[in-house]
């Protein structure tokens, strides 16, 4: 997860974009999850996961939304 977290944040720091395609988001939601925190601009997903995995975002971003209302005041 280390890795993966590294490689988000560097594109972020280069103005890149980052983005991921493969099994994982797809059989484990938790890691598309971390991956939304990290602030991955991209996940591919498999068609039978979509749903599942898509809640899974929504939540994150509605917590890292809540976050940045809180810093702000």
């Amino acid at each position: 997860m280390k890795i993966m977290a590294m490689a988000v944040q560097g594109a972020k720091q280069n103005g890149r974009h980052s983005g991921i395609c493969g099994q994982a988001p797809s059989d484990y939601p938790e890691i598309a999850e971390f991956l939304v925190k990290q602030g991955i601009d991209s996940i591919s997903l498999n068609p039978d996961s979509v749903m599942k995995v898509t809640l899974k975002v929504l939540e994150a971003e509605k917590e890292l939304e809540g976050k940045k209302e809180g810093e702000k005041r």
